[in-house]
């Protein structure tokens, strides 16, 4: 758990990625969701089309970022959940689906709070 605002949830959640990436967890293993606004990066990745922008999960070579509800979004042995924005049932929908894709370890950037609440 990273303490973080709405605001802040996706700078956390940035911040998170780098430490694992110093860490030694290679780019492909990391899976990041956002419950809001999408992340910057896939808002970017998206303005190429959506079959590019699906395709670079199918390729795990880099970090990849989704919204929480991403259906195709595939599991990866680390997620990290940035909590910045949605309503309270997204959220609260977006822990367990953040878990079931989660191999081996799962990073939740949010307001412990309001998350505490939400389980």
């Amino acid at each position: 758990m990273v303490p973080a605002t709405d605001v802040t949830a996706i700078e956390a959640a940035d911040n998170a990625v780098d430490e694992l990436l110093d860490s030694g967890r290679a780019p492909s293993d990391i899976l990041v969701l956002t419950t809001g606004e999408i992340h910057p990066w896939a808002q970017h990745e998206l303005s190429f089309g959506e079959e590019p922008y699906w395709r670079q999960q199918d390729e795990a070579d880099d970090v990849f970022y989704a919204r929480a509800t991403a259906e195709r979004a595939g599991k990866r042995p680390v997620v990290v959940l940035a909590v910045n924005g949605g309503t309270d049932e997204e959220s609260a929908q977006a822990l367990p689906a953040a878990m079931a894709r989660a191999e081996s370890l799962l990073v939740v950037c949010g307001d412990p709070e309001r998350l505490r609440a939400l389980l």
